[in-house]
């Protein structure tokens, strides 16, 4: 089958959001209630149990080189933020239960059937993308339209982007696609175009991403971490520090006992 995912390049989304909708309508998500943010365009806020895609309006009081607005020093950035499908997930590492797999595209899918909602890939996700409904409390997130590659379509989303912002691929043709764009973004003067999560080189800790993206401005601007580790890398640490402080409890137990004794001396 090969390694599958997407490509977002943020500098050709304009916002429209038909990614939500699409996802929404394939998936047959529930709404996420109807109110006002208040934070620009973006009334979604953030991905969710039954929001698997959404679209980031984040205004900044700089321009875009090369960009000329009938604002001066301003500029909109907008993102389709999606589940990651690391290399090394969090989130299936975490799973005692065995609900999320790897599936033979190389995505990362949680089967609901098995899911107990135990939440602890909620919090082995660096990226916090995984949640729980509240109604069932079993753990939801992108599936990267599992069910349609299986019949050889492409992803909801991807199908319905109209400026291709949104690509789905075979991972390598996606990876060469993404850094003909990037150089040509910097020759037309936008040196600021980078590529996050391409690969382990690129971010090593999460083994790379197979929905990575391009940005134009540092990733905490994009509500991205900057250096994101799946919890597990950290295990030999924290079970190193455990052990030692283990150890200076009965070094400091010892010394207690040993000094009552030459006290009482």
């Amino acid at each position: 089958m090969g390694q599958k995912g997407f490509f977002t390049d943020t500098t050709v989304c304009i916002g429209c959001k038909a990614c939500e909708v699409a996802c929404k309508q394939w998936n047959q998500l529930p709404d996420d209630g109807f109110h006002f943010t208040g934070m620009s365009y973006d009334n979604t806020g953030a991905l969710g149990a039954s929001t698997w895609r959404h679209v980031a309006f984040v205004e900044r009081p700089v321009p875009i080189p090369g960009v000329s607005t009938a604002i001066a020093d301003f500029s909109w950035l907008m993102l389709s933020d999606v589940c990651k499908h690391c290399q090394r997930a969090g989130c299936l590492e975490a799973c005692p239960t065995g609900a999320i797999i790897r599936t033979e595209f190389d995505t990362v899918y949680v089967q609901p059937d098995v899911c107990n909602g135990c939440g602890y890939c909620v919090s082995a996700c660096p990226f916090g993308v995984v949640a729980r409904r509240e109604d069932d409390g079993r753990a939801w997130k992108c599936t990267l339209c599992y069910d349609r590659l299986g019949e050889g379509m492409t992803p909801a989303c991807a199908k319905a982007c109209p400026t291709e912002s949104i690509v789905f691929g075979d991972l390598d043709e996606l990876h060469a696609r993404a850094e003909a764009r990037v150089q040509t973004l910097h020759g037309r003067g936008l040196k600021d175009a980078y590529l996050y999560g391409k690969d382990a080189a690129n971010q090593p800790g999460t083994g790379g991403l197979n929905a990575f993206f391009l940005l134009v401005d540092r990733p905490e601007v994009y509500n991205l971490p900057p250096d994101p580790v799946v919890p597990t890398m950290k295990a030999r640490e924290s079970w190193t520090a455990v052990a030692v402080g283990a150890l200076g409890m009965a070094v400091a137990a010892l010394g207690a006992v040993w000094l009552g004794k030459e006290t009482r001396r």
